[in-house]
């Protein structure tokens, strides 16, 4: 192939790479600070009804903040060849991080979210099995040696954890308020916010794959 194919291939691939990650990081942020740091504030009246179960909702927030903090520098190939050892840690804590929100989010689905309506608390459950589910299977594949196997699912894996960011942004659109209330909305919204990303990512991975 000569330089000017090779070139012409790359560039829009590394281009189309470069805004999904400042998509990420700037709607991803933006998730961190307008809807997760303020209920580090530790008071009633920030917490509302979740007071009671405080420490399950700041678990639950704390595991996915780390996971969503973590996961850029996973994914970034530069980073994860020259400090390897360091991507081993991440990985490690990015699994625990996991397995702490995935406990304290289920806890929350079936206290806090049932009190709202069982289909809130179901589609809360759904995420969290999802979210520890394929995280598990990421370190699974790496245990064995399966390296392209574990990136498949890492990808997967922060798909999934994306999701609180996604559901947010979809709850917020005009267009999706007026639909109804939020017991009529949000476990519907809850479920998109990470089935259909997981859907488009699994044809992505494996479209060229034979």
């Amino acid at each position: 192939m000569k330089p000017s194919n090779i070139f012409s291939v790359s560039k829009p691939k590394g281009y189309l790479t470069l805004l999904l990650w400042i998509f990420l990081i700037v709607f991803g942020g933006r998730f961190i600070i307008k809807d997760a740091l303020p209920y580090y504030g530790f008071t009633e009246d920030i917490l509302g009804r979740w007071w009671d179960f405080k420490w399950s909702l700041i678990g639950h927030i704390s595991g996915g903040l780390l996971a969503i903090s973590i996961g850029p520098f996973q994914f970034w190939k530069a980073f994860r060849n020259k400090y390897l050892t360091t991507h081993r840690w991440l990985g490690r804590i990015y699994l625990v991080a996991i397995l702490v929100g995935s406990v304290s989010s289920t806890h929350l689905a079936w206290t806090t979210a049932l009190e709202v309506h069982w289909t809130w608390a179901l589609a809360l459950q759904g995420l969290a099995f999802a979210w520890i589910t394929t995280a598990s299977m990421a370190y699974i594949s790496v245990m064995r040696k399966r390296i392209q196997q574990h990136k498949d699912w890492m990808i997967r894996s922060y798909v999934v954890t994306f999701a609180f960011v996604t559901f947010r942004f979809l709850t917020e659109l005009p267009m999706v308020k007026e639909l109804g209330s939020f017991i009529e909305v949000g476990p519907t919204a809850i479920w998109v916010s990470w089935t259909v990303p997981l859907l488009v990512t699994e044809i992505v991975i494996n479209w060229n794959k034979k």
